[in-house]
């Protein structure tokens, strides 16, 4: 994975507006939290091969909190605290933000085929 490259990330994002992408959207702070602080709130949610259709993609931010929103016709898919992307050879496209340890916080992934289960 690479440090997000804002043209990169906004050109491969316009390469899906108006066809159908399989989501993957994913955050955590898993067991991260409640194994150092057994007071900690465990939070997550977990979205996969979900099919959407939007009309707008958005990247902002900067390279501590990268932020991408895509627009559909019912609303907004919105995730924050990006940092890394990778676009592998079948154009799917990775977003992901880690904790200072290397723990996965949130990812946001995208592809024109389902992804693996």
């Amino acid at each position: 994975m690479k440090k997000i490259n804002l043209e990169k990330v906004q050109e491969q994002l316009n390469y899906y507006i108006g066809e159908p992408a399989y989501l993957h959207l994913e955050t955590t702070n898993g067991a991260y939290a409640t194994h150092h602080n057994r007071e900690a709130f465990n939070v997550g949610a977990f979205i996969r091969n979900t099919q959407i259709t939007f009309n707008q993609a958005k990247i902002s931010g900067d390279a501590s909190n990268y932020r991408v929103g895509l627009k559909t016709e019912q609303g907004w898919v919105y995730a924050e605290g990006l940092r890394e992307y990778h676009i592998n050879e079948q154009a799917q496209l990775l977003l992901a933000g880690h904790d200072l340890q290397g723990r996965l916080l949130v990812t946001i992934e995208l592809s024109k085929h389902p992804f693996d289960n």
